[in-house]
């Protein structure tokens, strides 16, 4: 907690660098010793989602991600999947997308980028950082977006079906087929880590 409190000290944009530096080490112990079971790997060009059980790849699925392309997300409306390191945070198991897996996006990293490309304010960066230091989920209100997650079809129907298996078309989210995000549920708590790769 000493480290963290001597990083904040200097609001200059050039110790930005250094804040957000200082952060990830703060934020590296705790997380590294969380004796969680499963990680899941998602890979945006393969379209693949991955479960892992340290090295041992223990069951893959086939995913659609934001229909924005390639690239990490910037900013709300832009349809793009974040790239990054996540902590699942949340389950709604009645979504219109069947089920909802919420991450905590925006992380540090988002948080840092939005700030130096004047997407978000310092308020919203220091709301941002403090949420994920309290173990919170993020803001979701600000211009970086939110409620990005892992989640169903919803209702299949052999349209929505046929689009799934070919395109990508979510808004930024991860989506799986109903029985596979209920399958993918039971490796997933409160804290699993999931990496998203392009």
């Amino acid at each position: 907690m000493a480290n963290a409190t001597v990083c904040l000290r200097g609001s200059h944009r050039a110790h930005l660098t250094a804040f957000v530096l200082c952060l990830l080490g703060f934020f590296a112990g705790p997380v590294v010793a969380a004796p969680y079971h499963y990680e899941i790997e998602i890979d945006k060009s393969a379209r693949l989602l991955i479960v892992r059980a340290g090295e041992q790849i223990l069951k893959t699925f086939h995913i659609s991600v934001g229909r924005g392309g390639l690239g990490d997300k910037a900013k709300r409306g832009d349809k793009r999947t974040p790239i990054g390191t996540y902590r699942v945070v949340g389950f709604n198991e009645r979504s219109r997308f069947d089920t909802f897996v919420r991450l905590n996006y925006p992380n540090i990293k988002d948080a840092y980028y939005g700030l130096r490309n004047a997407v978000i304010s310092r308020t919203e960066f220091d709301a941002i950082v403090a949420a994920l230091r309290a173990g919170r989920t993020p803001p979701q209100n600000t211009a970086l977006g939110g409620a990005i997650g892992i989640h169903g079809i919803g209702e299949e129907t052999p349209d929505k079906i046929r689009i799934h298996d070919n395109l990508d078309w979510t808004e930024g989210c991860i989506a799986l087929r109903n029985r596979e995000i209920h399958e993918l549920r039971h490796f997933l708590e409160l804290g699993t880590r999931v990496v998203i790769r392009e």
